[in-house]
Parts: C-alpha cells; structure tokens; sequence
C-alpha cells in the first residue's frame, strides 16, 4: 500500500512539471520569430518598428496601447483583422486613429488567424536580434595573408633595390663602352670612310627619290583615312556611362527587384520617346521604403549609408518629409545626364519598335546570338540593362547599325495587322525577296527608305 501511494506520488509529480512546463511553453503571448516573417509579408508597406512611415511605429504598440488607453490585445486583433468594422461599430480610439493619420485606410486582414496575430505582437514587444551578417571568408584570408605577408613584403623590396642597382651598373658599363667606340670612331683608319658618307638630306632624297615619294604616299593615305575614321566617329559614344546626381542601380531595381522597364518608362509604349521619369514616380515605392535592407546585395565600396543617402536626396527632390509623412512643397529639380540621344535629324519611335516590331525584335536578336538571349525587347538597342548598376551606352547607334538590324529583323506577317495591311502584296514580296525561303524582312516593307528616318 505505501509502494502505491508513493507510486502515486511521483506520478503526481511528474505530471505537474510537465504541466508547468507546458505552461510556460505554449502560455507564451506568441512567437516572435513567425511574427518576424508575417511581420515583413504583411505589414512593412506601411510600418516599421522604429519610427513612422504610412502608419505609426509599432515597437511596443501592445504596451503603449493598455498604457495610454487601457485596451488590450483583443482590440488590436479587432482592428488588424477588419478596422473599418471596427470603425463603423463606433469605436472612438479606432476612429481618432483614422483621423490622426489623414483618413488612410489600412488593409484588412481577415486571413490573419489569432496565433498569426499573437505572433505578430510578439514581434513588436520583444523582436529577435538580427542574425550576425555572414563575412566573406576570404576576407578573412587576405586579412591573415597580409599579415604574415609583411616579411615577404620587405624582401621583395630588398631585391628590387639589388636589380635596379645592378642595372645602373649595367648602364655605366654600356656607357664607357660606346665611348670608346666614339674614339675608334675618331682614328685614321675610319678618316677615308668619313669622305664618302652623304652629308645631307638632299642628297639622300636624290639618291633614293623613288623611296621617298612612295613612303610619302603611303602616309597621306594614312592620314586620310585615319581623318575619314575620326569623321566617322563623331557623335558615336558606346560605352558612355556618366554618372547621375542620384545614384540609381538598374540592376537592383531591374534585375533584384524584377520591376518591368515600362512601369518607369511608360511613354515607351505609347509615344516617340522614352521619358526619364518622375521622382513622383520614384516615390510611389520610396514613400515607405526609406531605407535600404538589402544587405544580400551592396555594389563593392558602397555600404547601407550611401544608399540609405540617395533615397534622402530623393525625398529632398520631391519636398517629402518622412516623419510627417506629408509634401512640404519645396522641391528641387534634379539635372539629370542624358546618356541616348538621336541627332536632331534622325526620327525614331520607340512606340513602333515597342509595341509593333516587339516579338519581331526579340526572336531576331535571339536568332543571332544564341548564347545572349533577351526577353525585353529594350535590350536589343540598349544592352542587359538589368545588369547595370551605371547605364551606359551598350551600342553604337549608328545609320550602319540600324540598317544592318532593318536587313536581318524578319516581319511577321502573319499578325493581325501585317495580314491585312500588306494583304495584296504578299505574293508579290514574296517573289521580290525570295531569301531564306521568302522571309520577309523589314528593308523589304520600307525600313531602308530615307524619308522614313529623315525628315
């Protein structure tokens, strides 16, 4: 009987630890590293912990909340998951919220679950430190190269001294033998060789005229084909890069952040030219994106300041204030550096090239170089652009060069427009230009007349 009880005991025991550490497990407010994710998927467009953006800073938002107006956790799950509910039941707080930061609507969450929200909250009371940034282990290893490199260092000194020493030695001694040369050249035995040396320049031409008048042609053939190449040049800059008043990475925006060409340039598609654009278009994702956060990728000699800098001469630009979230109206125009630029009696439309030659352009280009494909068409005349972090030009944008693209860019005229427009010619293209096939190309429908680039 005691055996049992005792038994009876120790189980007791045992199930109360297990409770209380069960208790201490899964009694937690929630989980901040879930609430970290959630956290940066959901709520980042519009908050950030330290400081305000769209909406307020949220560190510590469940404490200051009971603090300042004595709700708890349960109003907040209310106004995350619905707050225009929440704001129609008549709720002060949430309506004084609404008011305070100009009547912008939040997003509603309904598919956020309470956990989902518990971790959240538990993000913004005790987030987790940020993991230690991964260093370059041959950074390391150059670091520790040079260090116990400093001995070879001093060494490779200490021959270099010897060579040059013994090269001024080798000097010297070349020296004292040419000078003896110069006295053998001054003996009697070389006076009647002296005689009979040419001792002029007319002489010499007379003597080998026929030389010289050839050698003479030859350099005025040089000459004036290396003026006729220098001519040609003129105006052609591939390779042109200047830098801009702002530093703006195409391959951070183009190539890490995916975003289409056309959401910045979007006359492209519809007009002539492809305007630079707007800060205010800058701004449709700078306004709550005011720092830089992504360490995964810095361009060599450029840390999180430079960047977190260039956003700043944006806000500058546009008279933004980011800790009132509002314009003040002061702007500064930004003297940005053209870097394409068509002569004045050239016409091109991007519109035409966009739009109509697109998949033509594209599926040419590929043709040609199978090993450098493009799924853009604006890097056919413009290069991989998404890898650029300074655009440069990627071309020469000659008259030679667009009509080399006009006499190898096949049309295709089975598309709408084509099919109809050239409906009647056809036949008779097809007869005219019967290469590869009877492939039509764009020389073939007028892409090699004058009148169409010059005006």
């Amino acid at each position: 009987m005691i055996s049992w009880r005792k038994h009876y005991r120790q189980t007791l025991i045992a199930i109360g630890l297990l409770l209380s550490t069960s208790a201490s497990i899964y009694g937690q407010d929630g989980d901040p590293k879930n609430g970290e994710k959630l956290f940066k998927a959901n709520c980042t467009a519009c908050h950030a912990l330290d400081k305000q953006v769209v909406g307020p800073a949220l560190k510590g938002v469940v404490a200051r909340l009971e603090t300042e107006q004595g709700l708890g956790k349960d109003w907040l799950h209310k106004w995350i998951k619905n707050n225009k509910e929440l704001r129609a039941s008549g709720d002060k707080y949430a309506n004084e919220v609404f008011e305070k930061f100009n009547k912008t609507e939040m997003q509603v969450f309904p598919n956020l679950t309470d956990k989902d929200i518990d971790d959240i909250l538990a993000y913004t009371t005790n987030p987790p430190a940020p993991e230690p940034v991964k260093t370059d282990a041959t950074k390391d290893t150059a670091n520790a190269g040079s260090a116990n490199g400093a001995p070879q260092s001093s060494t490779t000194t200490n021959v270099v001294i010897i060579s040059l020493l013994a090269i001024a030695g080798l000097l010297v001694w070349i020296l004292l033998k040419l000078r003896q040369l110069v006295k053998l050249g001054q003996s009697e035995d070389l006076a009647g060789l002296n005689e009979t040396r040419v001792k002029s320049f007319r002489e010499i031409y007379e003597k080998y005229h026929y030389i010289g008048k050839g050698l003479i042609a030859i350099l005025a053939l040089l000459a004036a084909y290396g003026v006729w190449n220098w001519i040609m040049w003129i105006g052609v800059y591939k390779g042109y890069k200047p830098e801009q008043p702002i530093y703006f990475s195409h391959k951070i925006h183009a190539g890490e952040q995916k975003i289409d060409c056309q959401l910045c340039h979007s006359s492209a598609k519809y007009g002539k030219v492809s305007e630079i654009p707007s800060m205010n278009v800058c701004m449709n994702c700078h306004r709550t994106i005011s720092e830089y956060n992504a360490e995964h990728y810095m361009e060599p000699g450029k840390d999180k300041a430079f960047y977190d800098g260039e956003i700043q001469k944006i806000y500058a630009a546009t008279g933004w204030d980011p800790a009132k979230q509002q314009y003040t109206g002061k702007t500064q125009p930004v003297e940005w550096t053209r870097i394409h630029n068509m002569p004045d009696f050239v016409y091109f439309n991007h519109a035409q090239h966009v739009v109509a030659g697109e998949q033509a352009i594209i599926n040419s280009f590929n043709k040609k170089n199978p090993n450098n494909k493009i799924d853009v068409v604006c890097k056919a005349c413009h290069g991989k652009i998404d890898t650029m972090n300074v655009v440069q030009m990627a071309n020469d944008f000659t008259m030679g060069w667009c009509i080399e693209c006009h006499r190898t860019t096949e049309v295709d005229m089975n598309n709408g427009y084509n099919k109809e427009y050239f409906k009647n010619l056809h036949d008779k293209l097809k007869k005219q230009y019967p290469k590869d096939g009877g492939k039509i190309t764009v020389d073939a429908i007028g892409g090699l007349e004058c009148g169409k680039c010059h005006y």
